[in-house]
């Protein structure tokens, strides 16, 4: 209830000058100071590093940037990551030429140590043969030598396998009976699309955007809550959420197959309303939409587990561990280990597959729809999973519980702890495991089940990784400047002499250190060079613009905006 006026008085909300009120309504300083960094991209949670030359002994405090990618963690950090994965993406879509170059032919002292490592295979066979196992330990400690130098020779991977490493189990590749079958051809090796010729006679070279969703778990309300919370099956979307991502490999695996080329591709993974997982790719080339979903309809990821239809135990009773094993708290039997579970496994326990809706577009590079589509891709991925929908109703809070109280007991991996609740003891099992409280990415409330890859980008999208494309940047902005790289403006890590790495120690440096300065003061210093560079950045754009006076002013805006963005990124 608002107070009565006086009489006569006239009725003012500003506070009185002097009052608790005015000084309130006052900004705060270290707010601006925040504010002005996260317009200029400094970092707000920089990570200090102490360098110590080794040689000198001098030592100096170095910050560099956290490289969150969440906003709720840093916001400059998170749009920057954001930002040069709309560079990836933007590269890597409408290629007309292949990213990656062909392996450079083998040097003669690369074939000459795979010459070595082949004798030392058949010698080590043959004093296996002859049970001579002395001379079998010193062959193998030859061969790891060997790989040794193989590896420092410069080629990529390995020979073979470890001679002691295990055997992974091996699970039949026969396709479902309950699955359509899918055409299989020879995988070329190019990976940019069909070029089509207009009446006109110009040619281009479009390439696509496409969503893939989840089945249906039951009906579900504009909201995205369920009509009927007791018939949807909740436990199915969980485990169908924690194999989206094995999902879309295969997906991809598929379409290659099918349409006999190394198809490309970047997207998302993020929620929809009713916290089921899709995903948004971009596609380099065109394929038709009939073999998408023929594709989608065919493709399904086994899960090779023991059964998890019902709980052996609660999280109210729960196994005991005694000395080297679990066992059950009453009879006091040994739980079954892993490869004992797996043993018993003669189907999969859970099937994933995709929903019949799937979504594919054209997209013609240069365009407006290109631009929109990028950014539609690369929406959520600063923000966490629980994030890109906020339950605002009391129904939207009970289905996002029931869905997570199914992801705190269903398994996410083979060392697991709520293997437990079924009775399993996981692989590496040990004392300190807790049922329930399992500290994987999928069993958290702001994941939802979605704990990594959210991003997914095949590695012959643009032939680069997110440091070229940072390496890019810099160069970019030093070219425009004028300036070479010195000794000091070099990167740390990769900062050389003639006579080898620089005799520099690293080490954390810890906030109460007495070398290290508060956080406000190293704030302010980062703010001011991040406004003296792009001051001199955009005054060099300037120049360059004034040598070409037929630009237009859309132009120059977009050239502006790209300046401070390429600042940001390097």
């Amino acid at each position: 209830m608002t107070a009565p006026t006086l009489p006569g008085i006239a009725q003012d909300d500003s506070p009185r000058p002097g009052s608790r009120a005015a000084r309130l309504a006052l900004p705060m300083s270290v707010s601006v100071l925040k504010d002005m960094c996260a317009e200029y991209g400094v970092c707000l949670g920089p990570v200090s590093l102490r360098r110590t030359d080794l040689e000198t002994g001098q030592t100096e405090v170095i910050d560099l940037p956290c490289g969150a990618t969440r906003e709720d963690k840093c916001a400059p950090c998170a749009k920057r990551a954001r930002r040069l994965r709309r560079v990836q993406i933007r590269e890597g879509w409408h290629r007309t030429a292949e990213p990656t170059p062909a392996p450079e032919p083998a040097t003669p002292a690369q074939r000459e140590l795979i010459a070595v490592r082949a004798h030392f295979e058949l010698a080590r066979d043959e004093a296996t043969r002859a049970a001579q196992w002395d001379q079998v330990a010193d062959l193998d400690e030859a061969i790891r030598e060997v790989e040794e130098c193989i590896a420092a020779e410069g080629l990529r991977g390995r020979v073979a396998p470890a001679h002691d490493e295990p055997r992974r189990r091996v699970r039949s590749t026969k396709r479902r009976q309950d699955a359509p079958d899918l055409p299989r051809q020879r995988v070329e090796r190019r990976t940019v699309g069909r070029i089509y010729t207009a009446p006109d006679g110009s040619e281009y070279r479009p390439s696509m955007w496409l969503s893939l969703t989840l089945d249906s778990y039951g009906r579900v309300r504009n909201d995205g809550t369920p009509v009927d919370p007791d018939t949807y099956d909740y436990r199915r979307a969980a485990w169908d959420a924690v194999n989206f991502p094995r999902l879309l490999d295969r997906f991809w695996q598929n379409l290659r197959r099918c349409v006999g080329w190394n198809v490309q591709y970047a997207g998302c993974v993020e929620p929809q309303r009713r916290l089921a997982p899709h995903a948004h790719f971009a596609i380099r080339g065109t394929i038709p939409r009939a073999v998408l979903r023929k594709v989608a309809a065919a493709t399904y990821h086994q899960v090779w587990w023991p059964p998890v239809d019902q709980l052996a135990y609660t999280l109210d009773r729960l196994p005991v561990w005694d000395s080297n094993a679990w066992v059950d708290p009453d009879t006091r039997e040994p739980l079954a280990t892993w490869s004992e579970a797996l043993d018993t496994v003669d189907e999969p326990a859970h099937v994933v597959r995709f929903g019949a809706q799937v979504h594919a577009e054209g997209v013609t590079a240069g365009t407006t729809h290109a631009d929109r589509t990028i950014g539609y891709i690369t929406k959520y991925i600063t923000k966490t999973v629980s994030d890109c929908h906020k339950p605002t109703t009391d129904r939207q809070r009970d289905h996002l519980d029931r869905l997570w109280a199914e992801l705190r007991t269903i398994p996410c991996s083979d060392r697991c702890a709520n293997w437990l609740l079924y009775g399993i003891q996981p692989k590496k099992a040990h004392g300190k495991l807790r049922p329930g409280r399992c500290k994987g990415r999928v069993h958290q409330r702001d994941t939802l089940g979605i704990g990594g890859r959210r991003i997914l980008i095949s590695r012959d999208w643009s032939g680069k990784t997110l440091a070229d494309h940072r390496a890019d940047a810099r160069a970019w902005v030093r070219h425009l400047l004028g300036v070479s790289v010195t000794a000091e403006e070099a990167d740390p890590a990769s900062t050389v002499d003639q006579d080898g790495p620089k005799p520099y120690g690293w080490e954390y440096a810890r906030p109460d250190d007495p070398d290290v300065s508060p956080l406000q003061h190293r704030l302010l210093r980062a703010l001011s060079r991040r406004m003296q560079w792009r001051s001199a950045l955009l005054a060099a754009r300037d120049r360059a613009e004034q040598d070409s006076p037929t630009v237009s002013a859309t132009a120059t805006g977009r050239r502006r905006a790209h300046a401070g963005g390429a600042v940001d990124r390097a």
